[in-house]
Parts: structure tokens; sequence; C-alpha cells
């Protein structure tokens, strides 16, 4: 009778947990199509603009050469971008082991913005939900099991704001239009192979030094960004890696990449990615069908 009890209470805690599960699906369907919505409602969708040579000008020599690589003689200026990923990351510090993650990634350019939602399986039937928000020069973070229940979270301050702003910058490489001097970014060469790129949104600045290779490429960039202590931030060295690229909808783009916090007693690879698919101004073209 002892075994038919444990056998009950452990399908009874399965079926408590589908249970969970499946709301949490359903609200977060509708979590999704409400941050998604609030970082569009600002976003200035359906410019014109294409790029030209003339976007170059005066621009320090290892810029103009990767963006003169990386985007075709009238590209559309890229408004607004929806990525797919997967990858494995890492919660807590350097002993803290790798999880695995899919996640869906919502850019908007005008004004700089973004919604990551990354799903993260512990077991079977135990996920965890990573969202990070940056709209409106406001920036929140959450973590919550299985999306709906609390568990940690960052709520607007001006070192996640900067921090935020920080991430968009250097993940301008898969919205390359996004880095041009149209765009707000104001670049200042450093030497043959690097730049500071230094963009401002509203009260928030934020400025980091990109590595360029001979193919012209964005292998890196780096600078001392915001991080997460405890109730509190630490300015950290930090620096991310793009690698392997490839063209997708006409743009040279990377399609994986890590991140590294490098700390006093020791590098913490905090992020492994690839990206699966991205698309351009998406909206829009839904719109116009």
């Amino acid at each position: 009778m002892y075994h038919v009890r444990v056998l009950k209470r452990l399908l009874s805690a399965a079926v408590a947990l589908l249970v969970v599960g499946l709301v949490g699906t359903v609200w977060r369907q509708r979590e999704t199509a409400r941050r998604v919505d609030e970082l569009h409602q600002p976003a200035n969708i359906g410019r014109e603009a294409m790029f030209t040579e003339d976007d170059l000008e005066g621009l320090p020599d290892p810029v103009r050469a990767y963006l003169a690589s990386a985007l075709r003689e009238g590209q559309p200026h890229v408004d607004s971008v929806r990525l797919e990923q997967t990858g494995k990351l890492r919660l807590g510090d350097a002993s803290s082991p790798w999880k695995s993650f899919t996640a869906t990634q919502h850019v908007t350019v005008d004004p700089p913005g973004f919604y990551w939602d990354a799903s993260i399986k512990l077991a079977p039937l135990l996920s965890l939900r990573v969202r990070d928000l940056f709209c409106d020069w406001a920036g929140t973070a959450s973590v919550s099991l299985f999306g709906v229940i609390p568990l940690d979270g960052a709520d607007s301050s001006p070192e996640l704001e900067e921090a935020e702003l920080m991430r968009y910058l250097a993940e301008a490489v898969w919205y390359p239009t996004a880095l041009l001097p149209t765009a707000g970014v104001e670049w200042e060469s450093i030497d043959d192979s690097t730049a500071n790129a230094t963009l401002e949104d509203g009260d928030v600045s934020a400025t980091l030094t990109f590595s360029f290779n001979e193919d012209d490429e964005v292998t890196r960039v780096h600078a001392d960004r915001y991080r997460r202590v405890d109730d509190g931030y630490e300015q950290t060295p930090w620096s991310g890696y793009w690698r392997n690229y490839e063209t997708r909808n006409g743009v040279r783009v990377p399609t994986e990449g890590e991140v590294v916090w490098q700390l006093p007693d020791g590098d913490v690879h905090a992020w492994q990615g690839r990206v699966t698919d991205i698309q351009y101004d998406e909206r829009l073209s839904r719109r116009e069908r």
C-alpha cells in the first residue's frame, strides 16, 4: 500500500505540473503578444530610407569596410527584427551548470528597444522563463517558473537601462543598419582594427569598443558593463564574441556568439547561442499583405 500511495502522489504532482505548464503556455502567449505590442507602439516602422555609400562618409576605416561588406546598396534600413535563437546559458557563477535554452527576440531600431523571451528546460515538465525588456528608455528583467511563478527580477534603474542599451548596441551586428550614423551611432577611431561606438537613447548612453578582423567582420565587442550582484550592480569588464557570418535576407550577419564576464578570479562564460532564423520588418510585411 505504501508504494501505491507514493505512486499516487507522484502522479498527482505530475498532473499538477502539467496543468501549471498548460496555464503558463496560455498566459505566456498573451504576455508575449502584449509585450511585443508595447515594444512596437512607440517604434517608427515603415521608413523608406535605403543604404547607400553616402551613409559611410566620414566613418573610421574598419567601420566603413565592415558596413560595406555587411550591407548591400539599396538595402532598406531595418526598423524591426524578429530572431529565433538556441543555445546554452548559465544562471549563476562559473561553477553553475550550462542550461539549454530556446528564445525569440523582437527588436526595434527607432527608438532602440528589444524583448528577449527565453525558455530554459530544467527537467521533464519543468521549465524557467527568462525575459528581458528594454522599451521606451526603461529596462526590466524577470525569471519565472513556467512563465507564471515569479522567482527573480530587476526593475527599471539607471544601471539596468545602460546595460540594456549596451546589449542592444552589441547585438546590432544582427541588424547592422542600426550601426549607421543616421541611426544615431557616433563612431570614434582607435586604430586600424578597433573603434568606439556610442549611442544615446533619451538620458541613457552606451559606449562599446568594436573589434574587426581582416574579413571585415565584427569579432568582438567590449566594455565595462553593469552586472547584477545581490541587490545592486557592479561595473565589470564584459565581452561579446561573434563568428560564423552568413548572408541572411541579403545582410551579412554572425550566426553564432558568446558572452563572457571577465571577473578578477576568472572568466565567466555566461551565454553561447546561435541564430536559427532572422526576419526584418515582419510586422510591416504582414500589414502590407
